[in-house]
């Protein structure tokens, strides 16, 4: 599945594991996010912290009609503030987006997976 755009050079064609990478690396910039977890946790392990080349297991985009949606899991650190920093979250994936990307989301969802204690 890929989302298109048009300009007036022609079309571009974005892939949603694109998208999923651009994502997964502006949450893991934020303040709180320990890292991305998988969205099927029981076939995949309850502890897996996602290393850098598979956040596309972690992050759901899904087009309905012209509405862009995603889906995020993640692990935030203990003794954060969990609507904080899924806030925060919901910011940055939304300007990063639209600064590298120029697609406008209409709604970004974030699944708290679990917490973890950082050192």
């Amino acid at each position: 599945m890929s989302i298109e755009l048009k300009n007036d050079y022609g079309k571009i064609d974005i892939t949603n594991d694109v998208i999923a990478q651009v994502v997964g690396e502006a949450a893991i910039e934020c303040y709180g996010i320990v890292g991305m977890a998988s969205r099927h946790q029981i076939r995949d392990g309850l502890t897996d912290i996602l290393g850098k080349e598979n956040y596309a297991r972690g992050v759901i985009v899904r087009t309905i009609g012209d509405e862009t949606h995603i889906d995020m899991y993640v692990i935030v650190g203990y003794g954060t503030k969990i609507s904080e920093v899924a806030y925060q979250v919901q910011s940055k994936v939304m300007y990063t987006l639209k600064k590298t990307l120029s697609l406008t989301v209409d709604s970004v969802n974030i699944f708290v997976q679990g917490v973890r204690v950082t050192s």
